[in-house]
């Protein structure tokens, strides 16, 4: 039996931290966090190709833009997951990359230049890459593997509130006070995520539960087991390319409605903000239905439909033109995306239980997934330049139905938690 199967195995066994349960305070604390990280992890966000666009960038520019910057991050991703689990300093891996996202995304606004804008962008997604690992792994060590994946519907529920919350600032912002609202909002957000990262009590982190490790049952230390297990993990495997598919097909959605829009409307914030919002209303119901989801093992069927909603989406955005389709076009978004946002770390949670290598698992699986991403941005850019918007909505839907090729097999190998 491997070491992975025998954590499996034990999975019943709490981590091997004497320690008591978080505070109130803590997980407060850790709602606060996920609430303000919604603006201040991503910087300017999906607000940023919208403002460009009405600076002359064009879609190959910025479909270019966002591979790179994809492409850097990406190459950092598995270091970052391995050095979460490694780590007793995870707090920190949140506090600076916030505050280097806000420095980068003020030097855009500034200059949004090509070369400004290319060199901050990468220098934030490297910053990006860091906050997941952390925030993923803080949460494990928090509340422990019996707990994790309703504590996991937690967080996306006040992180899509934090997007609904602050799309609405920013809408708010830009109308009365234009650039500088909106750069005052990211400063206000910043200091609070920081705020609430260094409330979170450092001695409520079990570090063995954070990265996946179960406990022996006399309660003494184990060796971590090789990363290496982790290349046998079939139902690992088949999920990162299933993800991968998913996402190529997925991610240039939001951001071709985006420009299409805001370059027909001029006004870049407004229009974005009530695009996002609405797929942030349809997330955060996902977030509150996943508890329910996970408590009752609908998980298989969850991730299924989720995936699902990809095709319909691109179908209904390439059967109509006008600005009404961002509606149900953006809600399928918000449930397919923000379910599998949730039920990702939790099946990878599963797959590697007892691995000592959780974050690192995680993180090579969101890499992959981030891959097919970065990859697809290029390639929309050259459908939508050569071929229109209508077309690349309905091409990039399709790829949906290759990932379910490989997440059924994925999610029939997942183990059921004792």
């Amino acid at each position: 039996m491997s070491a992975v199967q025998a954590g499996r195995a034990g999975s019943q066994q709490p981590s091997g931290s004497t320690h008591a349960g978080p505070a109130a305070a803590t997980l407060w604390a850790l709602a606060l966090l996920n609430f303000f990280l919604a603006d201040a992890r991503d910087g300017l966000g999906p607000f940023l190709d919208a403002y460009l666009t009405t600076k002359g960038w064009q879609p190959i520019d910025l479909g270019m833009l966002a591979t790179i910057g994809g492409a850097i991050g990406l190459a950092a991703g598995v270091p970052a997951g391995a050095f979460a689990d490694r780590t007793r300093s995870k707090r920190m891996m949140i506090v600076l990359p916030v505050a280097l996202i806000t420095a980068m995304s003020f030097m855009c606004i500034a200059w949004p230049q090509k070369g400004v804008v290319f060199v901050t962008q990468a220098l934030a997604a490297l910053a990006g890459v860091l906050i997941a690992p952390a925030l993923t792994g803080i949460t494990l060590g928090l509340v422990g593997p019996k707990h994790f994946g309703r504590q996991l519907g937690k967080n996306e529920s006040w992180n899509h509130a934090g997007n609904v919350v602050l799309l609405g600032g920013t809408w708010a912002a830009s109308a009365w006070f234009g650039l500088p609202g909106v750069a005052g909002l990211m400063l206000i957000t910043t200091i609070a995520a920081i705020v609430a990262t260094l409330a979170i009590a450092p001695g409520s982190i079990d570090h063995a539960a954070a990265r996946g490790l179960a406990a022996a049952p006399d309660g003494a230390a184990q060796a971590t087991p090789s990363w290496r297990e982790l290349v046998s993990n079939r139902s690992l495997l088949l999920l990162s390319v299933a993800l991968l598919l998913f996402h190529f097909g997925n991610a240039p959605l939001a951001r071709l409605i985006a420009q299409q829009f805001a370059k027909q409307m001029q006004r870049p914030f407004e229009t974005t903000a009530v695009i996002t919002m609405v797929s942030q209303l349809a997330a955060l119901a996902a977030a509150l239905m996943a508890q329910r989801i996970i408590r009752r093992d609908w998980v298989r069927a969850a991730a299924v439909l989720a995936v699902l909603s990809l095709p319909i989406r691109g179908v209904l955005a390439w059967s109509f033109s006008d600005f009404a389709m961002i509606y149900p076009v953006q809600l399928l978004d918000g449930i397919g995306v923000g379910l599998l946002g949730i039920l990702t770390p939790f099946l990878v949670e599963r797959m590697t239980r007892g691995s000592g290598h959780f974050n690192m698992a995680l993180a090579t699986v969101m890499v992959v997934q981030g891959v097919g991403a970065a990859a697809s941005n290029v390639v929309a850019g050259f459908l939508v330049a050569h071929y229109g918007y209508a077309l690349t909505y309905l091409l990039h839907g399709s790829f949906a139905l290759l990932s379910l090729a490989a997440l059924l097999p994925a999610l029939a190998g997942a183990s059921k938690p004792g």
